[in-house]
């Protein structure tokens, strides 16, 4: 993924952004040209309570080159009346397993690479400079912070205690934060500390495009100082740290560490073959591809020390794990990468909380605290449960770790759950009942100020369909753990359950099923009935092809499906301004690249169940179109546009859309991936 200098204009290079993640719920992220456009910019937001309590600590490095007098900065930052202009000497951005930035001035070459130490809160940068017949100055202004990464230290003056160490490592103290402090250290040079250095007013041209404040103060700790002589390569290495022991890392190691393991995430997967040494480039292009898009997949990876277990992101920059996220992203992040050992610490983070049949929808960004506001996460897991069987058999863990919450789910659900408002219970016709007017306990949660965009309320036909295929799995799941009465329970429940969603879902003048019962809008979420492993509706149907049909007709694009059919009453095709106009938008026609995944399972479906050698092929020609017609899409997305190596959360439901939302969501990566590799 290289981004050459014509493509490092500054209108250009705002709108594209890097990310590197720690393990622990960590992150870096800014520009490909350097510059933070977000709140959420930092070269290490750090989990003071991993992965919750994330805090912006270091927020960029500035550096700059001084020759025969002269000084050039290498940093652009951004200001309401004015513009740094380093972007002008950077040669190239390029990102495969870390970001690197080349830069020029005069003859003199700068390489920059940014890289965490993973699993613990310390980056290193390191520097290769190159001279020509001039000796230089390399100075390094690290700029620091110290808050929540969703608040804003706006008109801002800090109070920085610094104790230095030798001459170059030196322990920060940031507005009498003891308990936090920072420590940094140049592998050479001078430092000369600065107390009361503010950089004021640093500008986020994403926060004033969502509605927000957009300008912040940071401080300035102080300059580090190399001097370079002429004909030289010099390596310099920063790190900055959350820990005091930082006197023996060698960030050029660090690096290397981190390019093993990403390596052997490659290997362990077994999606590259690296018997065949004689590849032509085609196949050298393609199989980088699939290597980039395993770095993304490791992205949303962390460990809870907590828990002693690993979790999944949804999607950076805000959010922590969700437990649909979680479900939804399971097979393409972690089973189609091989990745069963964390599979299964994933599978046990997500029912360890589990609380009146509820598991949690996801956890506090400050305490870790489980959130419950969810009907759908409970039964998610049995999808999940299934997928990880078909990759691995593993019956033994599910039956000592996972059956006994499924059981626990099912029976809940029947007898009623009235906790965290989710109203949820199975009603006389054996449909499941969830939520109120007030609440959003389905994956379409956008609420504002109280008010619950799209509440769903009653007979919604994901949960149903969901509550299907639960109590199917759980039907030939105890049979194999030799329980025939259970089994027969599960059976009726289902079949009953089949029964009254063929009778009450289907919608005869519209040809698709209700969103919820009542309720004739056309949604996506109908695909659900479609694309599990026991679809409630039968695939080779009358029925399910009326439900392609319109689906295809209405709701799919290039980049996803849309949330509501243009037409619909409050349909809105562009994400955009304040959090209220957003959230008023965010599941009502906006385009989400997740759902992508719904419409391939029902084709998959469609062509498993069908009985017709010719319509088996037409379905899988269909098949393949759409694979193609994704690839193309998103590998396009992947490498030009948005989070450089990553792919957003949603787009608009435009020609030509901007990428929106989270600018690295894991589902998307998740569907994206399993669709390319045909899974």
């Amino acid at each position: 993924m290289k981004i050459t200098k014509e493509n490092l204009n500054l209108e250009d290079g705002l709108k594209k952004e890097w990310l590197i993640t720690n393990g622990i719920g960590g992150y870096a992220s800014s520009t490909v040209i350097g510059t933070n456009t977000r709140r959420y910019h930092g070269l290490m937001i750090a989990p003071l309570n991993p992965p919750a309590k994330r805090f912006l600590i270091l927020t960029k490095v500035d550096e700059a080159i001084e020759i025969e007098g002269q000084k050039h900065d290498l940093y652009t930052n951004v200001g309401t009346e004015y513009t740094s202009q380093g972007f002008k000497y950077l040669e190239s951005f390029e990102k495969e397993f870390v970001p690197i930035f080349r830069y020029k001035v005069e003859n003199i070459e700068i390489t920059k690479i940014i890289c965490f130490d993973y699993g613990r809160n310390t980056i290193g940068i390191y520097y290769k400079i190159k001279t020509a017949d001039k000796p230089c100055k390399l100075s390094l202004a690290p700029i620091v912070n110290y808050r929540d990464f969703h608040h804003m230290n706006t008109g801002h003056t800090f109070d920085l205690k610094q104790t230095i160490k030798g001459s170059n490592k030196v322990r920060i103290v940031i507005d009498n934060n003891n308990d936090s402090s920072v420590y940094m250290k140049l592998s050479e040079g001078e430092y000369t500390p600065h107390f009361n250095d503010t950089f004021r007013n640093m500008f986020y041209i994403e926060e004033q495009k969502r509605g927000f404040y957009p300008e912040e103060n940071h401080a300035v700790t102080g300059v580090y100082e190399v001097e370079i002589d002429a004909n030289t390569e010099k390596d310099i290495s920063f790190v900055c740290s959350l820990e005091e022991n930082i006197d023996e890392i060698d960030v050029r190691k660090l690096i290397s560490r981190e390019i093993v393991r990403q390596n052997e995430l490659y290997n362990d997967s077994l999606l590259i073959d690296n018997r065949n040494t004689n590849k032509t480039k085609k196949e050298k292009e393609e199989e980088q591809f699939i290597k980039d898009l395993i770095t993304a997949t490791d992205n949303f990876v962390f460990y809870r020390p907590i828990f002693g277990l690993h979790s999944l992101m949804a999607g950076y920059p805000w959010f922590l794990d969700w437990g649909r996220d979680s479900s939804i992203s399971f097979e393409g992040l972690l089973l189609i990468t091989k990745r069963f050992d964390i599979a299964r610490e994933v599978l046990m983070t997500m029912v360890r909380d589990t609380k009146y049949g509820l598991v949690p929808n996801g956890y506090s960004g400050f305490d870790n605290r489980p959130l419950y506001n969810s009907a759908d996460s409970s039964l998610l897991i049995f999808e999940q449960v299934q997928k990880y069987l078909d990759y691995t058999g593993d019956l033994e863990f599910v039956k000592k770790y996972l059956y006994k919450v499924m059981k626990m789910v099912i029976d809940h659900y029947i007898e009623g759950i009235d906790f965290d408002d989710n109203n949820i219970y199975m009603d006389s016709d054996n449909l499941i009942v969830s939520g109120t007017d007030f609440t959003q306990n389905t994956w379409m949660d956008a609420k504002f100020d109280g008010y619950a965009v799209t509440p769903r309320n009653g007979k919604a036909v994901e949960i149903n369909a969901l509550w299907y295929n639960a109590n199917k799995i759980m039907q030939e799941l105890s049979l194999k753990y030799g329980e025939k009465e259970e089994s027969q329970k599960y059976e009726d429940l289902a079949r009953a359950c089949k029964v009254s969603f063929m009778e009450k879902f289907y919608n005869k003048k519209r040809k698709c099923l209700y969103d919820v019962v009542g309720d004739s809008k056309i949604r996506p979420n109908q695909l659900f009935a479609l694309s599990l492993t026991y679809p409630v509706i039968d695939p080779q149907s009358e029925e399910a092809k009326n439900i392609i049909n319109v689906v295809e007709k209405k709701l799919l694009n290039s980049y996803g499906l849309k949330t509501l059919a243009k037409g619909e009453e409050k349909y809105v095709e562009m994400y955009e301004g304040g959090p209220q106009q957003r959230d008023a938008s965010y599941h009502q026609g906006i385009t989400w690249p997740w759902l992508l995944g719904l419409y391939y399972n029902s084709l998959k479906n469609m062509r498993d169940y069908t009985k017709t050698k010719k319509t088996k092929q037409e379905i899988e020609n269909k098949i393949e179109k759409f694979r193609l017609d994704v690839k193309k899409t998103f590998k396009k997305e992947f490498y030009e546009t948005g989070c450089i190596g990553s792919i957003a959360e949603l787009y608009d439901s435009v020609k030509n859309p901007q990428s929106k939302g989270a600018f690295a969501q894991a589902w998307s990566v998740s569907e994206v991936f399993r669709i390319i590799l045909g899974k």
